[in-house]
């Protein structure tokens, strides 16, 4: 197994198919990537939409609500592909996404993940604009190198927000991130968007930014 695509869902009954059509229909050797669906104990149909393709994919169902960070962690430790590539659910991917990008680390050995740029598109999936992932990073629509994961300790749950930075601190500090200046990623801007929670942000960066500096006894 070269590649796991996986998907976190946690009440995206309106946006879960797609994102699951878009990962299957990726242009790579269907034998040689699995996609892992993570469904984080929603309320709403999205267990029932999964199910629906269940013998497409490999469904994990959390029986409670642990996050965001957890429920990545539970496709990664699940996964069998030796590169893993994180999609939210609410958002979607080209089909040459896994091709190119597999690629580009089987032929770089030097890096530990690759990230692709990004287009922000709306509901009606309206281009927006096109965004560098290398300025703007996002957690998702980057492959890393399972093992490099492992070896850094996966998120740290307690990350309930900005999981992704608190991650890509950690993983640079080993790991070396190349940048495909492709705009595979599809990135849905809409009201739910965890984003949006600006007191969550805030309270995060808090936390994050305590993570991040080094303590008086570090110091001396």
């Amino acid at each position: 197994m070269r590649a796991s695509i996986i998907i976190t869902c946690y009440n995206r009954e309106n946006r879960i198919a797609r994102a699951m059509r878009s990962a299957l229909s990726q242009h790579f050797p269907r034998d040689q990537f699995e996609v892992i669906v993570v469904d984080d104990a929603s309320t709403d149909h999205s267990r029932e939409i999964i199910m629906d393709l269940h013998e497409e994919v490999l469904p994990i169902f959390h029986e409670k609500n642990m996050g965001l960070p957890a429920a990545r962690n539970s496709g990664i430790r699940k996964a069998h592909g030796r590169f893993v590539l994180h999609l939210d659910s609410d958002d979607y991917l080209h089909e040459s996404t896994l091709y190119v990008m597999e690629l580009y680390l089987s032929l770089n050995p030097e890096f530990g993940a690759v990230a692709c740029d990004y287009i922000e598109v709306d509901d009606q999936e309206r281009h927006l604009r096109r965004v560098s992932a290398e300025s703007e990073p996002i957690a998702c629509g980057m492959l890393f190198r399972k093992e490099n994961l492992i070896v850094i300790g996966l998120y740290d749950e307690e990350m309930r927000m900005l999981e992704d930075l608190e991650l890509r601190h950690r993983f640079e500090e080993k790991y070396k991130i190349g940048y495909c200046h492709l705009p595979f990623y599809r990135y849905v801007r809409h009201d739910g968007n965890l984003t949006n929670n600006k007191d969550m942000i805030a309270h995060y960066s808090n936390i994050l930014q305590d993570k991040l500096t080094p303590s008086k006894t570090e110091k001396h």
